[in-house]
């Protein structure tokens, strides 16, 4: 397929896990990516996987904590490429604590990441994606619809990302842009595998976010936020996909 010729995407997280399998298969549907993170290593090899499949990547990197990083690599990416196509809002950070246990700084980092950043993005990428009729997929999580324990500060803000996509979505109603949310579910990618839970956790409280199914392939997931970028969701706007090897089914 080569759904995003001579379009540009704008990856967040692009450095391992979800964002580089997104941004391998971006670049494979003959897109150009710009991927920004803060492990540089990770980029670079992303990057080096794309350029040897014979794709086109450049990367930055980006705290997207920073407001001002944010801007930045926007016009970072604008300037190299002429124009922007996709916001893809992957990057996460979830930090599993006691409520009561929690640091100013987990609950600010848990913010931080999962929701101040992706809006930073959605600010200074909006006026270039009216141009283009362009799109943005924010992906949240199941977290963003259920309650999940030792989560309060991911919970809060993946719901968060989710109003913040709907409400973008209505507010640009009577343009071309398109706002999109996904929500996946457990994934086996290195943030899941370097989880750590508090040592007095309840793991059957933990494990009723776990499909039945079990964890899926980032590549899986990838390829739902490729189509929501893609043209074959050109009537898609303000919606709210699952993909989660079916744990909201019940």
């Amino acid at each position: 397929m080569s759904r995003f010729e001579n379009k540009v995407a704008f990856i967040t997280g692009a450095s391992s896990g979800l964002g580089a399998a997104t941004a391998k298969r971006i670049a494979a549907e003959h897109g150009k990516v710009f991927g920004v993170g803060r492990n540089l290593q990770g980029l670079e090899a992303t990057r080096s996987a794309i350029e040897k499949a014979g794709g086109t990547m450049s990367i930055s990197l980006c705290d997207i904590a920073e407001p001002e990083q944010c801007q930045q690599a926007i016009n970072h990416c604008v300037d190299s490429f002429g124009q922007l196509d996709t916001l893809l809002n992957i990057a996460g950070k979830h930090t599993f604590r006691d409520t009561t246990a929690m640091t100013v700084s987990d609950w600010q980092q848990d913010l931080a990441v999962n929701i101040s950043g992706p809006f930073y993005l959605c600010q200074a990428a909006i006026p270039h994606l009216l141009k283009t009729a362009g799109n943005i997929v924010n992906v949240a999580s199941i977290a963003g619809l259920q309650g999940q324990a030792y989560s309060a500060g991911y919970c809060t803000a993946k719901h968060g990302l989710l109003g913040l996509s709907k409400a973008l979505a209505m507010e640009y109603m009577n343009t071309s842009l398109r706002v999109n949310a996904l929500c996946p579910g457990g994934m086996d990618t290195p943030q899941v595998q370097d989880m750590t839970f508090p040592a007095e956790a309840d793991f059957d409280l933990i494990m009723r976010s776990a499909a039945v199914r079990g964890m899926m392939n980032a590549d899986d997931v990838a390829a739902v936020i490729a189509f929501l970028a893609s043209d074959d969701a050109k009537s898609v706007h303000g919606a709210v996909y699952t993909a989660d090897n079916g744990k909201m089914t019940g």
